[in-house]
Parts: C-alpha cells; structure tokens; sequence
C-alpha cells in the first residue's frame, strides 16, 4: 500500500506494551544460545549474540500468526532463511506496527530488521532501508454472500458501510475514493465486523482475504466481490545503513526464488503461484 500509513500495507496504532520474545526458528549453528558472539557469518553485526531477532506484529495471516503454540508465516519462513544462511537462529519479537514507519526498534537495538508484510513507501525509507520488494500486493472487498455488492463502485453507490483497518493503505485509499470507513485496529477485527454486521463490506489486503477464504465456513459466508491493483509491494526493513544485514536479506530472497523455496513457501501460505510475483520491480 503505496501511503505513508500503508500497511505491510498497515501501520497500526497501537498503545500495548511489547510482548516477550517467541522462538519460531532454529537453524543450525555454533553459536552458544544467543551469549556468543554478535558477529555472524558474513560480518553481519546482530543485536543478540546467536540469534536473528525480527519485528513483527501479531496476528497478520498468511504472512505472520500463531498457529499451534509458534508463530509462523510467509514473512516467518523467508526470514528462516536469513537466518539459515547467517548461522543463527530466528526470535520474533511482537511489536506496536506504528514502530517500524519510524524504525523505532530497529534504532533501539531492540530488533535486527522488520518482516510484517510492510508496503515500501517513499516516506518510509526516509526511516528505515528496505530490502528488495518480495511480495506485489492488491486489496480485496469482501462482502457476504447474497449481499448484492458487485464492486467497490458499487458499495459507494449503495452507500453501504465499508469497513478497513486502522491506519493502514486499504483504509487510505477507500477514503480518497469518498468513503468514511469504519476502522477495526487488526485484521481479526475487521472480520469480526464484517461478521457481526456492523459493516457490510471490509477493504483490506487481498493475501488476507485469501488466508481466511481458506477456512470453509467464511468460504461458505463470505466472497471477494472486487480485486483493486494499488500498485503496492512488501519489503523487509534494517536499520538505516545497516548494509550487510540487507545484503544477506536481498541474497536469501534471489536464492529462494532461483532455487524453488520461495514457489513453495508462496503455495504453502498465500495459496496458487503466480510467476510474476517471483521478479517484482520496486514501484
């Protein structure tokens, strides 16, 4: 989502406190649990010793969530990989979405990069670096099923109440185009509204929409009624300057798409592969 608030597209506002570090990955290492050394394969200087701690923000399905007890996800398994190649581990540390439009935790020390399905924006760089696009995302309106609504035209028509996530490109663009959406803080929210009734329609990030219509019932409930191109791409983020963590990062993502992995992990958690998805151009 091409705005300063897009959100992995999104840039949630959110007032909790940080929650603890998950473990979701272990890769093979010599490290000694993480009191080693901060020096890992390549020169890249982590913030933890034997560990590649990443930003994220809970839930955002298929690309990060927690499922059986361990979050995983798209984003989750490409930055696996990174760490793979730097002979570390993984940690994931859930975070306010607000932090990574200023980098805030990467400036800290607090996280080595951001992976939350992050559009790349222009205002964005100005705070963070970010890696070569990985993902082209579109938005989705969903609407139940039976409910008449054919387009995004169609529900400003009708005048039918839109909801969207909060602060986010979704929200952003329904907006420019005379809406005065109903803003839900996470995606859950957003179906949960879309459920309850309290709107009629939800613009919101297309691989979402694919993540839920997985589940029979809301296949069964509910139906993509518009796809809207918004030209945006996800990016992974470093600290500004931090060279040699985004070169692995950019490394790990042509790898896995050269050999294979990236096809996979994309049908494992987004759903069909479309080969353009593989070489997206920065927008």
């Amino acid at each position: 989502m091409n705005t300063l608030s897009g959100r992995r597209t999104r840039v949630l506002a959110a007032t909790t406190a940080t929650a603890g570090l998950l473990l979701v990955a272990a890769c093979t290492s010599s490290d000694d649990g993480g009191s080693g050394s901060k020096t890992a394969a390549g020169g890249v200087e982590l913030v933890k010793g034997g560990q590649l701690t990443t930003c994220t923000h809970l839930p955002y399905p298929p690309f990060q969530s927690e499922i059986d007890g361990k979050v995983q996800g798209f984003d989750v398994s490409l930055i696996d990989l990174v760490a793979g190649d730097l002979g570390v581990k993984q940690e994931i540390l859930d975070t306010p979405f607000e932090n990574f439009k200023t980098g805030a935790f990467l400036n800290s020390g607090s996280c080595d990069l951001a992976a939350a399905g992050m559009t790349i924006t222009e205002e964005r760089k100005k705070n963070v670096d970010f890696s070569d696009p990985y993902f082209d995302a579109t938005q989705a309106l969903l609407v139940a099923k039976g409910s008449g609504i054919s387009s995004l035209a169609d529900a400003k028509a009708k005048k039918v109440k839109l909801g969207a996530q909060a602060q986010t490109t979704g929200e952003d663009y329904v907006k420019a185009q005379g809406f005065d959406p109903v803003s839900f803080e996470s995606s859950d929210a957003v179906l949960n509204g879309l459920r309850s009734g309290q709107v009629k329609a939800v613009v919101i990030d297309y691989p979402v929409v694919q993540g839920w219509l997985k589940n029979k019932a809301n296949a069964d409930a509910f139906q993509v009624a518009d796809n809207i191109n918004t030209g945006e791409q996800y990016g992974f983020t470093v600290k500004k300057g931090n060279t040699k963590l985004l070169a692995a990062v950019n490394k790990a993502l042509s790898d896995a798409k050269a050999d294979g992995t990236y096809k996979k992990l994309y049908e494992k958690w987004i759903g069909p592969y479309d080969a353009s998805v593989a070489s997206p151009s920065a927008s």
